[in-house]
Order: C-alpha cells, then structure tokens, then sequence
C-alpha cells in the first residue's frame, strides 16, 4: 500500500516507502509550528469574534490544517485584506470560482504531482483498488458544521444512489465494468472505495478542474430529502418554489459547481454571497478555510474576490482603462499589444503565461459523418495527410501570432513526460507539391471550371467547416487556410453556429470538419486518463459517435470499425488495468498511433497567453501555465495566496 500524506513534502521517488513515518514525523513538526505561531485574529472577522458570533481563527481551522510550502512555490508571506476583482463574459461563468478556488479532495501541484488538499491522507493498496480517504479532524463547513464522514455516506447512499436524483446511477469514474465501489464509512473522519479491479480513474477524476463533489453538505441538504424531512414541510417547500417534486428541489439547492444557492455550505476559499441575476457577484472569505501559510495564518489574503460581468467584447478594453486586478479569461494574443501600451498609466502589468492545449487550433475531420462519400474520403489517411500538407502553418504564426506560436501537430506538450519530438512535427510541413500528389493518387483527378477537384460520387470537393463562433481568429485562420487548400484543389467555407450546436451537428453525424482548441491536457503524465486520444467520448469531435458507442456500453453510435481505432481500444483497456508499470507503455503506443493517423489535424500551439496582473498583487507567478485541466488556470498557483502590498 502507499499512501498520500499531508505534511511535509516527500520527494516523489521516495514517497511510496516513507509516507507512513514521515507522515508521523509531520504530525508533531506542524504542532510545533502552529504552537509557535501568533495567530493573528483576520481583522476581516475581528468584529464577528469579539461579539461572539464568530470562534476565533484557533477553533474554526481543523486540528491539522494544509500548511502551504511556500519555499517551494516561491512565494512570501502576506497580508490580509482587499478585495480582487476580475471580468468574466457571462454570468454563468461564476463557476470559474470554483475552479480558480482549486480545492479538491488530492489535487496537483505545480509539478503537476498528486498531493492531499481537503484530505489529511490518502492511502492506495498495489494494484489501485481500495482507496482509503482521512478527513482532517475539526474541519469545517463555511457554515461551521463538522465537515465528516457522514458527508461521504450522504453523497454516496442517498444521492447518487437515489434512482430519483440519479436515474442512471453513479458517475462513470465510480464504476469499474460496470461494478460500484464498495463504499464503507470507517470512522467519522475515514471512508474507503473498494473495487474488485483497478480503479485508475478515481484519483485523476478527484484532481480534474471540475471536481465531482462526491461528498455533500448533509447537515443542510437532508432538508430537501425525501427520506429525512417531514413529507407535509417538504411538500409544502416544493409548492413554495413551484417544482414538480422533491428531487427538483434537492437537485436545485445541490449545484456545488454552479454556485445558483447562495445559502448551500462550501468548503472553497471564498463564498458567493450575491444571488443571480446581477452584474457583479460577491465572493467573501470563508472562516472555515483548511489552509494555512507556513506562519500558520489563516488563507486567504484577500477578504473578497469580485467577478463583474461584462460583454465578452469589451473586456480586453476594460481591461486597458485599468478596471481589473486580475485577468487572463477572454484575453487572446491579439490584444497584448494594446496591453502592453496602456499598462504603465493604468499600473498593471501584462505577462505571457504557457498554455496546458496541445494546440491553439485544431482541425477535427469527423470519421463518423454520415455521408458515405465523406467518410470513405476523410478516412483514407492520404486524405489527411494532403489536408495537412496544404497549410502553411509558418505564414499562419507570423501573421496572426507575430511569429510567437509554434507550427505543432494537436499533441502533447514539451512538457510532458511522455513527448516525442516526432509526435509534434510529423506531417506539418507545408509541401502544396505533396499534397496534390496524394490527392491524385486516390483518384481525385478531375476538377469544375474553377479548378476544384470533383469528389467520387462528382460532387466538388468542398469542405464546410464549423465553428462554435467564439473565436473571431478562428475566422482569420480559416481564411488563410482556404487560400492555400484551393491551391490544392479544395474549397473551404466556414459556417459559424453556437457552441451547442455545432456539437450537437457533430453528434448525429452531420459535420464533414469542425475547427476547435486543441486536447486539453497537454501536460499528461503516465496516470493521466488517456480519454482525448483514444475514442471513448462523444465530445471528441474526430470520431462522436465511436465516443458515444462507448459511452452508452454500446446502445448508442457505432461500434469503431477502423483497425487504428479498434488497437486503440485495446491500448485504452491495457492502460486501465495496466497498473502504474503499463500505463506509460500504452500511452506511448496510443501517442505513435495518433500522430501516425492524423485523426486531427493541428495548426499551430504554444500561442502565449496574457495575464494582466495590477501592481502590488503579490504572489502571482511571472512564468505560469494557462490550462484547464490540469491546474484551473490560476487554480493551482492558489488564488487564496495572493495578497496586496499596497
């Protein structure tokens, strides 16, 4: 067995030998620490202790708090107070304090290893199986109520396990074949999932961005269950609300993510306070927060963080007039010029952070489209090839990226342990001669009057391409893309939908090609679930309805019937019972199978992203890495660290 421990930080190569005793170790060394500490009370709360209504800062941390290694982060200790405001385009997007709160049961560090956040420990047995999780001991709801075990049972037996709240049953990382974990509650602080094989998704799927909350607050939610509250009070709160019955209600008083009630506790850094519909949502402090600075204060710094909301096209001038203290979302390059010029009357600087996508943009040729013509031409890889070879990747960086991009297959990054140089380069050259040669040799010889080639069946070859409308470069690559595959015979158009449909058009088979960001994780380790290389999702828009297929266990889309995507699958499953010692084999062959096939055709990556950061916000990193998953943008760099010297 091995285990995850909170304090202190144990080198990776040794941390599955010494865990248990440095782990003990731990324990008395924070005790010193925090015994030695001046506990200042947060002046934010000092009003609320000193009437009472508030415990002092002592007995709102749990016995044993997550104490930052702020060494290794490179960061200082700060000082409490201040509000930090940012833009967000819709008020939906309140969701992203959640993720740039990045408080998760195990979550990332910035080198990207698993390490105990909300849990004390976490021990795994060999072969990833049984997972004990261990709460920490006083820790708290933003409410004030015990954050325990009785919070596992109450997610596990009564919700997800409602056929009311969940009619499909379980999420799909707590099955294995098809199996539920056995879920046991050891104590009131430890609970353990136990499967009969390897669960290899679990722990990626507790650290991913969005987490899945697979503990609730009981104390408050048993209020709208069926089981726990009185049938005449219950009926009577569903007919308040005008909601059809009692799973309506609970679902809607239970969104974690979606923060729509103000009144639902959190275990975040920040608590919403402001109920939609508004044009500036407020986020306060959460007394109850589990982290600490090595000093043994209280996180976080800053007493409230801010998202107004604002049209999505008028953020990057916002942003200019000096109207945030932090920005990076809706930010692209284009706008770091203008940054840049206005940063020094409006004292805020503009950094250029990495990104976690494998690519900027990508070219999705759906193999599942349902016109038979199509999927035999975008299946055939001379096909891909020449598309990918008629793209002068080169012209599309220095015109539109000044030349800071980087020409890359949609692959993983650098950075990864897992990279090969090929994987990023192969095919992307831009060779009009190659292209063409290709083309000819599948038959595709006959052109119209305009000098496009004829399909099979004598359609011309014109490729729509759709959008999901929101990138206004995407329109500007395209263009520059359709100049050079009409040099190749091949007409482009582009049709721009919203978001939703255009998935929705790619689902039912109905889209030839899609242009969208590339993987997510372009930072994936050995651990890291396979998902975006390999057909297991519908969302992937080179292959929806093999994704699908899977998805449903077969009820819904095709069956993969390409040899390259069938050994995919075989790779995937090698991954997922594979343990540790299989998982890095399967990856590198499922990565030489991709950039072998081209199933999406990437464009240029590495495109640097702003982050406008005001002076005098400290412990911001200069150099970071703007990624969804892993990290939650600022997520991993703990937003509740930041401070202002001012």
């Amino acid at each position: 067995m091995f285990s995850f421990a909170s304090f202190p930080t144990v080198p990776h190569a040794q941390k599955h030998k010494v865990a248990f005793a440095s782990g003990a170790m731990a324990f008395l060394l924070g005790c010193t620490l925090f015994a030695g500490s001046a506990w200042a009370e947060i002046p934010y709360f000092a009003d609320k202790v000193k009437s009472g209504v508030l415990p002092a800062m002592e007995q709102r941390l749990p016995e044993h708090p997550l104490k930052l290694d702020f060494a290794a982060e490179g960061k200082e200790i700060g000082k409490y107070g201040g509000d930090m405001v940012t833009i967000m385009g819709r008020s939906k997007d309140i969701r992203m304090a959640v993720v740039y709160g990045y408080t998760h049961l195990i979550g990332y560090d910035q080198n990207l290893e698993l390490k105990p956040d909300i849990l004390e420990s976490l021990d795994v047995n060999e072969d990833g199986s049984v997972f004990t999780l261990r709460l920490r001991k006083g820790h708290k709801w933003s409410d004030g109520a015990p954050f325990t075990a009785e919070d596992f049972r109450f997610y596990w037996e009564d919700v997800v396990n409602n056929e009311e709240l969940f009619p499909v049953g379980p999420p799909r990382f707590l099955l294995v074949d098809g199996e539920p974990p056995k879920f046991e509650v050891l104590d009131k602080y430890t609970v353990r999932y136990s499967w009969s094989q390897p669960n290899p998704f679990f722990l990626p799927e507790l650290a991913a961005t969005r987490p899945p909350f697979i503990y609730r607050p009981a104390h408050y939610l048993k209020q709208f269950h069926e089981k726990y509250q009185d049938p005449q009070k219950l009926a009577a709160m569903v007919k308040e609300r005008g909601l059809r019955n009692w799973a309506v209600l609970e679902t809607d008083m239970d969104r974690p993510y979606k923060l729509e009630n103000i009144d639902l506790p959190t275990l975040q850094p920040w608590v919403i306070r402001t109920q939609e519909p508004s044009d500036r949502f407020i986020f306060e402090r959460n007394p109850y927060f589990h982290r600490v600075d090595p000093d043994g204060n209280q996180l976080p710094y800053i007493d409230r963080m801010i998202f107004n909301i604002s049209n999505a096209k008028l953020v990057p001038a916002k942003v200019g007039a000096g109207e945030v203290d932090i920005q990076s979302r809706i930010l692209t390059l284009k706008d770091y010029t203008f940054l840049k010029q206005a940063e020094k009357d409006k004292s805020f600087h503009v950094r250029l952070w990495d990104v976690g996508y494998g690519n900027y943009a990508t070219l999705y040729p759906n193999l599942t489209v349902s016109d038979p013509v199509w999927r035999r031409l975008l299946r055939d890889l001379r096909f891909r090839k020449a598309l990918s070879l008629a793209i002068n990747r080169t012209e599309l960086n220095r015109v539109l990226f000044f030349g800071l991009a980087t020409p890359r297959n949609n692959t993983i990054l650098p950075k990864s342990p897992l990279f090969k140089k090929e994987y990023a380069t192969e095919n992307i050259g831009f060779d009009l001669n190659k292209a063409n040669a290709l083309l000819d040799d599948m038959g595709l010889t006959k052109r119209n009057d305009d000098g496009i080639r004829l399909m099979p069946d004598g359609r011309p070859l014109e490729i729509i391409v759709e959008t999901a409308g929101e990138n206004p470069e995407y329109d500007d690559i395209l263009a520059l893309i359709g100049d050079s595959w009409q040099k190749a015979g091949i007409k482009l158009y582009v049709k721009a939908l919203q978001r939703e449909v255009m998935r929705t058009r790619a689902y039912s088979g109905d889209t030839v090609m899609s242009l969208f960001t590339g993987i997510d994780n372009g930072l994936a380790v050995p651990s890291s679930v396979p998902s975006e290389f390999v057909p297991v999702n519908q969302d992937s828009l080179q292959w929806p309805k093999w994704g699908q297929y899977y998805q449903t266990g077969g009820e819904a889309g095709e069956k993969p019937d390409m040899p390259a995507a069938e050994e995919l699958m075989k790779l995937y499953d090698q991954w997922r019972i594979g343990g540790p010692g299989q998982q890095k084999k399967a990856w590198e062959h499922i990565l030489d199978i991709n950039a072998e096939n081209l199933f999406s055709i990437g464009l240029v990556g590495n495109v640097p992203h702003p982050v406008v950061v005001a002076d005098g916000l400290m412990n911001v990193p200069e150099k970071g890495i703007h990624s969804w998953e892993p990290g939650g943008f600022f997520g991993i760099y703990h937003p509740d660290t930041f401070w202002w010297d001012r």
